[in-house]
């Protein structure tokens, strides 16, 4: 704990000095895994790329104290150390504590946990004006409950101490196959009103009458005639593959073995399935023997750095967001009409009493159907900027939740109809976070401005049109993964990992 508490020393004296100067900053990761733009490299930032140490795993408490920037893989190798897994892990290996916390994260066992920020049960933190305090439910827990989904923007997350269940060998999922919407809402409602049927739960529509949902749990033993299956090497299939193989080929359920770590980050290679997206971007053929050769590029980390090097993070429509499951069907019938963006990842997220008193998690639902809506939207702004406008509307019309780490189209006032600007604003008065960035200001995408750039800039227009040939644009992206190292990684940072950690 000495060189974290140095650390933290040194971050919370650049963070007085610019409150004394009353100066706005950011907080620089390292990494990323939000399809936002960067901030740019001239703004004044508070540096914590080095604060990538799982301190601690208590196995006795079953909690584990871990600095932000821990990826999820390096958190999972260390809890299952000690027979523990923490009780939501996001299905990107290289989303980071912090971020997830931050971010509004949730996965398939979130529907009987909730998002991730609600297993984090105490929080270090830098205030904005410098000083170092605790939040927890008993101490500062408004603090606590604010600075979950605020993406960075009530103070400098420190340490994070996060609730782990015991870990089994494997994870024994079972494939139910679906043929059609009504189909995939019933069967999950079925599973979230049975919560001790399974530990988790989540699906995937192919087409609108054709699905699966996949029910999950954790055991040490391989049953008699159940296959095992991984997903995390290079010859192994993408996941969706080869749950979309299965339900084509079996009409009653069917179950698998999966080892603990391929099943948390089965959709690691592949990037769920925006990964095929390159291969008709490049026009290469897309099958196992190119998928096994082309693995380098495939995993989520290198996806994101190629994604935004490219510029092509602007080209596609990427969303999660959640609607209460009795508006489920309504909601999926309405993407079929008017994206059509198969397939589209279901994943049920319960709200907790914690969430509630969020300002950002502004619904009335205690449960919600998660949707992941992934794929290529219109070529030009305005319809762009039209399909991502349409999806936000119909979500606050159905009393939905947006995930804020996507691009966000909804104009101030929209934003503030939506979320609890009063609550929020009254949290960073009283935390000292008045010169941070507020939410609006950290994930609005400015429209106008990008518009009046490529108008007036005769090098934008250039550029613009430049990387319009194809297919320079992800050539370009490639080139920075193959040559230039990790995405946001800065070279400034030397710390010393702790056991079972490593750099994103």
């Amino acid at each position: 704990m000495e060189e974290h508490e140095k650390v933290v020393s040194s971050i919370a004296d650049r963070v007085r000095h610019f409150h004394d100067r009353k100066t706005p900053f950011r907080i620089y990761h390292g990494s990323t895994s939000s399809t936002r733009q960067p901030h740019s490299e001239h703004e004044p930032v508070i540096d914590t790329s080095s604060l990538t140490s799982v301190v601690n795993v208590d196995p006795v408490a079953k909690t584990a104290l871990v600095e932000p920037n821990v990826p999820l893989d390096s958190l999972v190798a260390a809890t299952l150390q000690h027979g523990l897994v923490p009780a939501v892990v996001m299905e990107f290996p290289g989303i980071t504590a912090g971020g997830g916390f931050s971010g509004t994260s949730g996965e398939s066992s979130s529907f009987k946990y909730g998002f991730f920020e609600d297993t984090v049960i105490w929080i270090e933190m830098v205030l904005g004006n410098g000083d170092i305090v605790n939040a927890s439910s008993t101490v500062n827990p408004d603090l606590l409950q604010g600075a979950g989904s605020s993406c960075g923007t009530l103070g400098v997350t420190t340490l994070l101490k996060i609730q782990l269940l015991e870990a089994k060998a494997y994870v024994e999922l079972t494939y139910h196959p679906v043929s059609s919407i009504t189909e995939a809402v019933q069967k999950i409602r079925h599973f979230t009103d049975l919560p001790g049927s399974c530990q988790y739960l989540d699906g995937i529509l192919f087409a609108k009458d054709r699905g699966v949902i996949c029910t999950g749990r954790m055991t040490d033993t391989v049953s008699e005639g159940v296959k095992l299956q991984r997903f995390t090497r290079a010859q192994d299939p993408w996941f969706y593959r080869h749950a979309e193989k299965i339900v084509s080929r079996h009409e009653d359920s069917i179950a698998e073995a999966i080892p603990l770590v391929d099943y948390l980050f089965r959709y690691d290679r592949g990037t769920f399935w925006g990964g095929r997206y390159a291969f008709k971007y490049f026009l290469t053929p897309f099958n196992r023997i190119t998928r096994f050769l082309l693995d380098r590029f495939m995993h989520t980390r290198e996806v994101y750095h190629a994604l935004h090097k490219s510029g092509l993070a602007k080209r596609y429509i990427v969303q999660d967001v959640g609607v209460p499951l009795h508006s489920a069907e309504e909601f999926l019938h309405f993407l079929d009409e008017n994206y059509r963006l198969y397939p589209i990842w279901l994943c049920p997220l319960q709200l907790t009493a914690r969430a509630k008193t969020s300002p950002y998690h502004c619904t009335k639902a205690d449960k919600l159907l998660n949707y992941g809506v992934w794929g290529p939207g219109p070529t030009n702004l305005d319809g762009f900027v039209l399909a991502n406008r349409k999806l936000e509307h119909k979500v606050h019309e159905l009393d939905g939740l947006k995930a804020l780490y996507a691009h966000t189209y909804y104009t101030e006032e929209e934003f503030w109809e939506i979320y609890d600007k009063r609550k929020y604003e009254m949290l960073r008065t009283k935390y000292h976070a008045t010169y941070l960035p507020n939410i609006y200001d950290k994930v609005k995408v400015d429209v106008a401005e990008e518009k009046r750039i490529l108008r007036e800039s005769w090098k934008a227009w250039l550029s613009a049109w430049f990387w319009s040939i194809w297919p320079l644009m992800g050539l370009y992206g490639v080139f920075h993964v193959l040559f230039r190292g990790r995405y946001m990684i800065s070279s400034k940072s030397g710390r010393k990992l702790g056991p079972g950690t490593k750099v994103d």
